[in-house]
């Protein structure tokens, strides 16, 4: 069967973490769900290093046995460096309930155990399936698309969930699309041979480093469990563009800059062509709509510097599952009240930390070198996911990370 056949309760656009995790949970709860997927499993994703909220969502839909399964590397923190400084943050002494333990994993293979996974629930998904128009009617949504070989086709569905990440399909076809209040920034990036023996590197975490001369450029190493890291850094687009030579160029230049980071990379094989993504951070107008929904990064995205990019996407599709549902069940769900705002909340708590990265504030609270067991728990839950603990201060009031910077620094 190349194409879809009938009409369905719900159509999502992407398999990837949301995409996959939504349409699981919308199938148990009854649903004829189909999903379309512009590209072919397995396929190249960024956004390797997972936070332990995401462990929570993967066990409501049923997938969590099959990630942990799959041979991930094993991840309990997130570690920081500059200038000679080196500090890390245990997210198994976190403030928060629930998991303190995750994985770091190439997105190919988690991807695709996910869409796998869904699929052995009864879930339709569909490769090479690209939606090319949205057309909402009275009570269902009819959607063009074409296949990589050339078929078009029509699929009727009574509700859209767009899962398409930085594809963004619906924010594109709706006219959507707002710019992010966040600098513009470029990130380049490959996976290596890592051969690193240096008893200072935790494999078990993930290391941001941060330039020892320009604090707003920084660096990820995330290990993987088979002697492979991917490697990048992050600057603003007018720093990387007067950098001179390849992107490949530019990337170990900027690696040598970094004193530990540069050590690390001494035996590493650069063996995997550099990649390279600008002006990711971007914002929408509204999270949804009579008859649709926008999941994870189609949504919003901030930043990757604290790797919370797949526990929203994951975390949206939780929310979007049960509202979705009485939607459909005629209850009228305030999609305001019970999506958009919920989701907004964790969002909005990451977001003041990627503003307090970049101008300083929390860099000075991860290297101060006098902190509170506490205090330092409750960042700690916030680096591992938990955004939505309103049990949480920083979370309540994520402004108090600017009065903790203070104290830090005086």
């Amino acid at each position: 069967m190349s194409i879809p056949e009938g009409s369905f309760d719900i159509v999502v656009i992407g398999a990837g973490p949301s995409g996959a995790v939504a349409s699981a949970l919308l199938k148990k709860k009854g649903y004829r769900v189909l999903v379309l997927e512009k590209e072919h499993f397995p396929r190249f994703s960024i956004g390797e290093s997972l936070l332990p909220q995401c462990m929570a969502f993967l066990e409501e839909a049923d997938m969590l046995d099959a990630v942990e399964a799959a041979g991930f590397q094993f991840k309990n923190g997130a570690a920081f460096s500059y200038k000679g400084k080196y500090d890390y943050f245990d997210f198994r002494e976190k403030f928060s309930e629930g998991w303190g333990t995750t994985f770091q994993v190439q997105r190919d293979h988690f991807d695709k155990i996910l869409a796998d996974q869904a699929q052995q629930q009864g879930v339709e998904i569909f490769y090479g399936h690209m939606v090319t128009t949205f057309n909402s009617q009275a009570s269902s949504v009819q959607l063009s698309v074409q296949t990589d070989q050339d078929e078009q086709y029509e699929v009727t569905g009574k509700f859209v969930l767009d899962a398409s990440g930085f594809g963004r399909v619906l924010p594109r076809l709706l006219d959507l699309n707002l710019a992010s209040n966040l600098d513009k920034r470029i990130s380049i990036f490959t996976h290596i041979k890592d051969n690193i023996i240096d008893s200072r590197h935790d494999r078990e975490k993930i290391l941001i480093s941060v330039h020892p001369e320009h604090r707003d450029i920084w660096y990820w190493l995330i290990p993987f469990s088979n002697g492979r890291s991917s490697i990048g850094v992050v600057a603003t687009q007018e720093y990387m563009t007067n950098l001179s030579g390849s992107s490949e160029d530019k990337l170990k230049q900027l690696i040598s800059e970094h004193d530990m980071l540069g050590e690390f990379m001494q035996a590493s094989e650069f063996d995997t062509p550099i990649r390279e993504i600008g002006g990711y951070s971007c914002d929408v107008k509204s999270l949804y709509g009579k008859d649709f929904a926008l999941l994870g990064n189609a949504g919003e995205f901030l930043d990757p510097v604290f790797s919370s990019g797949v526990t929203i996407a994951l975390k949206s599709a939780s929310l979007v599952a049960d509202v979705l549902d009485r939607h459909l069940s005629m209850q009228e769900p305030d999609w305001e009240v019970e999506y958009s705002v919920p989701l907004k909340q964790g969002v909005d708590t990451f977001r003041t930390f990627v503003e307090g990265w970049y101008g300083g504030d929390f860099q000075d609270v991860v290297f101060s070198e006098a902190k509170n067991d506490r205090v330092t728990s409750m960042i700690s839950s916030i680096l591992a996911g938990y955004a939505w603990d309103q049990e949480n201060p920083y979370v309540k009031d994520p402004s108090r990370l600017q009065t903790l910077a203070e104290i830090c620094r005086g």
